[in-house]
């Protein structure tokens, strides 16, 4: 039971909402790099880099800061109430990142989409958190399952390859990739359910949340 409890907590924080935009933009640069113009993990760590500060440091600190002037009673926000502030500050940087992104041709309009919908369902979670205190890790991981989709029927490539310095390039099918999407985010789901830090009603509703808001961004931006 302790093992189980640390793994849920390991998740927790390994897939913690504040990584998504990260996350969704590493996924993309793993089965497509060249939707970002060049296939130079080198010459694109400056721009994952400054996703990284803008969706997810950031953030951080400002929750850091509301904790040390006693605005939020702890950086867990167990409460409902101690999510409104993070809330707020977190969609202000999400919405700056998304502005900046969308007049840049550089950008490819996929992962625009990615930004405006972790954006739309950042809105969405601070309007139902007055009345439910909904699951930020489970709208996280719908907007995981929701990408993973998006890629394999818009930019289908088939497979795609990862080097690794033991094995070598590995062909890994978009297939399995969604395949592992999908059990990541049960995993997280579950993990959640098993800490007690969410109903079944409030992950459930988290996840529908991150998956129709990456599909309505993706209706509109591409």
């Amino acid at each position: 039971m302790i093992a189980v409890r640390f793994f849920s907590r390991f998740l927790s924080i390994l897939f913690h909402p504040l990584f998504l935009v990260s996350y969704l933009l590493l996924s993309l640069l793993l089965v497509n790099p060249y939707l970002f113009g060049v296939n130079d993990w080198q010459g694109q760590n400056k721009f994952l880099l400054l996703v990284f500060i803008s969706t997810a440091f950031l953030p951080a600190v400002s929750i850091l800061i509301m904790k040390g002037l006693g605005l939020i009673r702890s950086i867990q926000m167990e409460s409902a109430k101690d999510r409104i502030g993070p809330y707020i500050a977190t969609a202000i940087f999400y919405t700056w990142l998304f502005r900046n992104l969308l007049d840049n041709p550089e950008i490819p309009k996929v992962f625009i989409s990615c930004v405006l919908g972790a954006t739309l369902a950042l809105f969405m979670d601070f309007v139902i958190n007055n009345f439910s205190k909904i699951s930020a890790h489970a709208t996280g991981m719908g907007g995981f399952v929701s990408l993973a989709i998006i890629l394999e029927n818009s930019y289908n490539p088939g497979s795609f390859f990862i080097k690794t310095s033991m094995f070598g390039h590995l062909q890994i099918s978009m297939l399995l990739f969604l395949i592992g999407m999908i059990l990541i985010a049960g995993a997280v789901c579950t993990a959640r359910l098993f800490l007690r830090a969410h109903t079944f009603d409030q992950v459930a509703g988290g996840f529908l949340v991150g998956f129709c808001a990456q599909v309505i961004a993706y209706l509109i931006i591409v």
